[in-house]
């Protein structure tokens, strides 16, 4: 079976040790493409999502400033990848919003192509936050991504955005209904229902964040090992392209094919 990992962190004294002051988060750069990022070093983690997922008003909440991250209220209009550093290597990553912008077909593919090769070529990348309205969840789109990230072995994150916009019931069936469907996938998840504007969720998210960026977030490691070799025999993956030998770590190549049938951003 596979394996999902649900967790909220407590507020006990031993969490709060290892709380990362986000409110020093600063901008660093915007990039087209990776080619023009800072050194691939330290620990970089991605926020995406659909361009309608409240992606700049999170990051905004997050590191406690209100405009850190653009928002606008035509979404999609973020065309670059931007970087934001906490600390000297820690980084928040903005990726390109997709799925929603109505812009010409061109720069879509742009943006499909700096987003894709970012997830696959990027060594600092370790955990994805995956920004989804709890309204809408798991679109085709966020399953795709979602799917890459388990098969790179990268945490997960999900934020279930705008949940202030569902009753306390409803909410906690929408939970629910995304902790079921997140089943399908073997990887090392965590889910939590967020609102900029009521901060349900806020804390625990940067609990969770901060974990990841000290290295110190829990997971059952033999369980989820276990779910992604099944993964692996279940597709047909080799699984010595996700094994590392004593002299080199492998570096998958850009294979802008395998990834044609991501179509986010057309």
């Amino acid at each position: 079976m596979f394996f999902i990992i649900h967790k909220y962190f407590s507020n006990t004294e031993d969490n709060k040790k290892y709380m990362i002051n986000f409110a020093k988060t600063h901008f660093i750069t915007s990039a087209p493409d990776i080619s023009k990022l800072p050194s691939d070093e330290g620990i970089e983690i991605a926020f995406v999502g659909r361009s309608n997922a409240g992606k700049s008003t999170a990051l905004n909440t997050i590191t406690n400033q209100k405009r850190l991250a653009k928002t606008s209220k035509t979404p999609g209009r973020t065309q670059l990848i931007n970087l934001f550093e906490i600390e000297p290597n820690k980084r928040i990553v903005d990726l390109p919003g997709y799925g929603f912008a109505d812009v010409p077909l061109a720069v879509k593919n742009k943006w499909q192509k700096s987003l894709t090769e970012y997830l696959q070529k990027r060594a600092s990348l370790k955990a994805i936050i995956v920004l989804m309205d709890i309204r809408h969840p798991l679109k085709d789109l966020d399953r795709q991504v979602i799917t890459w990230a388990v098969m790179a072995n990268l945490q997960i994150l999900i934020l279930l955005t705008k949940a202030d916009k569902l009753s306390r019931n409803a909410r906690q069936k929408a939970f629910q209904d995304v902790k079921v469907q997140m089943t399908e996938f073997g990887g090392r998840f965590d889910i939590i229902p967020f609102s900029s504007l009521s901060n349900l969720g806020v804390i625990e998210t940067k609990e969770i964040l901060s974990s990841l960026f000290e290295d110190l977030h829990e997971t059952n490691s033999e369980k989820v090992d276990q779910a992604f070799k099944k993964y692996q025999e279940e597709n047909g993956i080799d699984p010595s392209i996700t094994e590392s030998t004593e002299d080199e770590e492998y570096q998958p190549e850009f294979d802008e094919a395998a990834w044609r049938n991501f179509k986010g951003l057309k």
